[in-house]
């Protein structure tokens, strides 16, 4: 069973849809990762996953449940967690604060996983105690996707995580997103390195027009002439 399955899914903002059928599964064992052109309606997909959006048509499951138009506040206890591109870390509060903050659904001593995710990102150990403003745009990612884990999710969703980072700090959050997998979280997510991050990735989703053009593993993907021609650059 899938942990995650979009079928049909139609949606956008203002009655005006951006996905137009978008047909999306994984497993928990599995990295997926959506790409395409820009407006393909990538971002969306992940919004409309996590109730950030009106859903006008279609299902969305999670481990076998139906989610479809849920909010956020009742997707996290789930075992949902998702990172947005922008805005993703309280600059004012510490690092530490920053993942204190996501564990605030929980009510069970959460001190086992702000160890785990020291041990994923062993910076931010190191940097406990500064505000995650002074941080790098590498090292902020690092503590939006630690507070994302703190809520000990089933799935993390990961909006363009490499997203104006360093080639240094691309590779670093590209191993961690799968040193994470490994643990056992499911992951999904949108990213611009297509290449890179198909690679990777054991099902890849190439969207265009708020539709899936193609589907399948990231290197059956890679090795699709056509996918390269079109949406990896040759």
């Amino acid at each position: 069973m899938a942990l995650i399955e979009l079928k049909h899914v139609v949606g956008g903002y203002g009655g005006a849809p951006i996905l137009n059928g978008v047909d999306i599964a994984i497993e928990q064992s599995d990295i997926g990762v959506i790409v395409g052109p820009n407006g393909a309606g990538k971002s969306t997909t992940l919004k409309a996953i996590f109730g950030l959006l009106k859903v006008m048509g279609g299902t969305i499951t999670f481990a076998g449940e139906e989610i479809t138009n849920s909010l956020p506040d009742r997707l996290v206890p789930k075992g949902l967690s998702f990172v947005p591109q922008e805005k993703n870390v309280f600059t004012s509060m510490t690092v530490e604060e920053n993942l204190e903050m996501g564990a605030f659904t929980r009510t069970d001593d959460f001190s086992d996983t702000m160890g785990w995710v020291y041990q994923m990102f062993p910076i931010l150990r190191e940097k406990r105690r500064q505000p995650a403003g002074e941080l790098s745009g590498g090292q902020r990612q690092m503590v939006a996707m630690g507070r994302a884990l703190m809520s000990k999710p089933r799935l993390l969703m990961l909006d363009e995580p490499s997203a104006g980072l360093s080639p240094r700090y691309v590779i670093e959050i590209f191993e961690t997103i799968v040193k994470i997998n490994g643990e056992g979280v499911g992951i999904l997510m949108v990213e611009q390195n297509a290449r890179q991050a198909l690679a990777f990735a054991s099902r890849g989703f190439v969207l265009a027009n708020g539709q899936n053009r193609f589907t399948g593993t990231g290197q059956e993907l890679i090795a699709d002439p056509e996918v390269a021609r079109s949406f990896l650059g040759g």
